[in-house]
């Protein structure tokens, strides 16, 4: 994963709405949630919604799929793990450098 990558899911994740958004799709699993269904578990509106899953998508982590009549939203999970990684990559590498020059 790239900087400007990574840079792209941690910007679409930063309000709390989208954390919201999110949180509900991950609860949810691959079976995923029809836009209906998470304005009913997250109380927000419709339009607002809307405007935070086209953020998410385009952080692509959110994937939607047309089911018919309607969306299905699924948290991508590939993509979740890739910026977790990205941000845990480099965890502990200094303290684990400076042990090493003072050992």
């Amino acid at each position: 994963m790239v900087w400007e990558e990574a840079a792209q899911g941690f910007a679409a994740m930063g309000s709390e709405a989208r954390l919201q958004v999110l949180r509900c799709l991950i609860r949810a699993g691959h079976a995923g949630l029809t836009v209906g269904e998470i304005q009913e578990r997250t109380g927000i509106a419709p339009s607002t919604l809307a405007h935070h899953l086209k953020f998410l998508t385009g952080a692509e982590v959110v994937q939607q799929t047309r089911q018919g009549r309607s969306i299905l939203n699924r948290a991508n999970f590939d993509q979740l793990e890739q910026l977790a990684g990205f941000i845990l990559s480099e965890c502990c590498a200094d303290a684990a450098k400076k042990a090493a020059n003072d050992g």
